[in-house]
Formats: structure tokens, C-alpha cells, sequence
């Protein structure tokens, strides 16, 4: 009998544990100060950048806004913290964000060393190279030699270094930490190459006196998924974030915008009736109340209407689709079932 009540005892208490694993405290300090924290990049056009009036804009921040609208039901209670590359880590370790949305490679040296966990891919994208035109080359094989602008802290660095050290070339590197003077050195002359994620690249020239007078190679050394990351040891709110970032890719598969989406109230697809909250049970696994889906997408929209606003054909960056495709299309954008 001792043993069966200590194997009783014990099997409530492995209960009791699992129960509360993935109960965590960022929630509930968003929900206490009304906003969410999200650390973005300090400037970069199509994902995060302030305009004049401090008002932030990019695909970095509408995943940020998409946070606020499935736990506090508004998609502008956001506080947006500005990191250089240098201080985004730090900055989710210590606590003083609650989600880091800032063009952040996924590695197993930053889940495994830096206590972060990367939710799902909000843009695959590669690292490239741009040039002056006048520079006269058209491949990165013709680069040895070349002499290169790069941020400290970044993937961009290790790539850099293992694409020449792999093709028996040599360069120079002018290690920068702020975005906008790596930009100004580059159009100043100081470095032959600028190289960053291919998106990037794209943005800086956009932003350029005369972006014709540029050109990004067709070179991608590395791959680079960029997506949402928290803090480990919080389930309940990476789970919030992953399924968020779902809940838009799911969206745009269906058909469902921000200006339609009530138009499929009525549909008699049960995992439509879930996700949007006309059948209840939605809200359970994550903590929050049945219209959390429903909130993101009709304030900030599906993952199409979010890319194409911010770096697609709607934007000044005019970048393709590509792997951000929906996996129907042929890309990489794929969610789970919401059931």
C-alpha cells in the first residue's frame, strides 16, 4: 500500500509540474503593463524603422504589433526598444524586452549559449554582397582582396570569413557596430563591399542618393532564417509567439485579410470556425480568450498583406516573394494545424 500511495504521491506531483511548466511570467507582466516590449533594429528600411514622428514601421514590427493584438486585443500597445546588434541579446536575457523581433538569425549556438528560443521563420533570407557599380565586378569570386563593411556580433562576420577562407581568397573587414555609419562608410568610399542578409542590402540601396549606381551580386553564402525569439524557460509565451506567427501564414492559405475576415464568420470549415473563435477552444491552449486569432488579422493582416506592405510589391524594396512564398506556392511558409 506505501508503495502504491508513494507511486499515487509522486504521479500528482509529476502532474502538478507539467501542469504549471508552461506557465511563465511574461504574460502576465504584459498584461500588467498593458503593452508589449519588443526590441527591434535601431533603423532598417522594410522591418523596422521610425519615421519622423517616432511612429516605428517595417515586417519586424507588425509581427511585434501582431503580439499586442492576440494578448491584449490591440495591436498598438507596443513599446519599441531599438538594439544594435551587439545589444539585442542582452537585452532579452536581462529582461528588459519580452520578445526580440530584429532580423535575428536562427543558430544553435544562440539557442544553446544565449538562452533564447527562436520562435518560427518570419523571412528566410541569405546573406549577399553589394558593390559600387564602378567597381567593375559582377560575382563574388571576383572580390579577393576587396576590403568589407560588416556589424560586430553577427552571423554576417563568421560567413564572411569561412565563404573567402573556403575559396582560398583574402579581404579586409571595417567592423562597424551602428547601421547607419556602416551605410555612411560604405557610400563614402571607406570599404570596396558591403555584405549583410540580401534584404538588407536591398533596403540600404533603396534609401541611396542613386540606387542605380549600386549593384547586390547574385551570390547567397549562407542561410539565414530571421524570425521572432524569446527567452527560455517561459512556455505559455513562446507558444503565444509561435502560434501567432502561425495564425497569420494560416490566414493567408484561406484567403482570410484584415478587410474580408468577416466575411468568413459563416463558413462552415470547423478549423475556420476555431481559428477565428465562432466555436470556442481556441483560446485554451495559450492562454487567451477565443478571438486572440481574430484580433491579429483583422488589425494587422495575413502574412501576405504583411510582407507586401513593408519589403514586397507594395514597398519600396519590391523584393520577390521567394522562399517566403506560401508552401503552395512553392516557398517555405507553412502552419501547423490550429486544432
Amino acid at each position: 500500500m506505501k508503495t502504491i500511495l508513494t507511486i499515487a504521491g509522486a504521479m500528482i506531483c509529476v502532474s502538478m509540474l507539467a501542469g504549471t511548466a508552461s506557465a511563465g511570467p511574461t504574460l502576465d507582466a504584459i498584461k500588467k503593463n498593458d503593452y508589449v516590449r519588443c526590441g527591434v533594429n535601431t533603423g532598417l528600411g522594410g522591418f523596422s524603422i521610425p519615421d519622423s514622428s517616432g511612429k516605428w514601421t517595417g515586417l519586424d514590427v507588425d509581427i511585434c504589433h501582431a503580439f499586442a493584438a492576440a494578448t491584449l486585443g490591440d495591436a498598438s500597445k507596443v513599446r519599441f526598444v531599438p538594439l544594435s546588434s551587439e545589444q539585442r541579446f542582452t537585452a532579452l536575457q536581462s529582461g528588459e524586452i519580452d520578445v526580440l523581433s530584429r532580423n535575428t538569425t536562427w543558430t544553435i549556438t544562440r539557442e544553446g549559449n544565449l538562452g533564447a528560443l527562436f520562435g518560427p521563420v518570419t523571412y528566410y533570407d541569405g546573406q549577399g554582397f553589394m558593390i559600387a557599380k564602378k567597381l567593375g565586378a559582377t560575382s563574388a569570386k571576383q572580390l579577393n582582396g576587396a576590403s568589407f563593411c560588416v556589424q560586430p556580433g553577427t552571423t554576417t562576420e563568421m560567413n564572411l570569413a569561412d565563404y573567402f577562407a573556403s575559396n582560398d581568397m583574402t579581404y579586409s573587414s571595417v567592423v562597424i557596430d551602428s547601421i547607419a555609419q556602416v551605410n555612411a562608410a560604405f557610400f563614402s568610399g571607406r570599404c570596396d563591399v558591403y555584405t549583410d542578409d540580401a534584404s538588407a542590402l536591398a533596403a540600404v540601396r533603396a534609401a541611396a542618393p542613386n540606387p542605380d549606381d549600386y549593384l547586390i551580386l547574385p551570390e547567397r553564402i549562407s542561410k539565414e532564417p530571421l524570425g521572432p525569439v524569446v527567452r527560455q524557460g517561459d512556455d505559455e509565451w513562446f507558444n503565444i509567439v509561435r502560434w501567432t506567427v502561425f495564425a497569420i501564414i494560416q490566414a493567408e492559405e484561406w484567403g482570410m485579410t484584415s478587410k474580408n475576415l468577416d466575411t468568413f464568420s459563416g463558413s462552415k470549415n470547423p478549423d475556420v470556425q476555431r481559428l477565428l473563435g465562432v466555436v470556442a477552444g481556441i483560446g485554451k491552449p495559450v492562454h487567451l480568450d477565443d478571438k486572440w486569432a481574430y484580433n491579429v488579422i483583422k488589425q494587422v493582416g495575413n502574412y501576405g498583406e504583411i510582407f507586401d506592405r513593408n519589403v514586397g510589391a507594395s514597398s519600396s524594396l519590391k523584393l520577390d516573394r521567394g522562399l517566403n512564398a506560401l508552401w503552395t506556392n512553392g516557398g517555405m511558409m507553412y502552419a501547423p494545424p490550429a486544432h
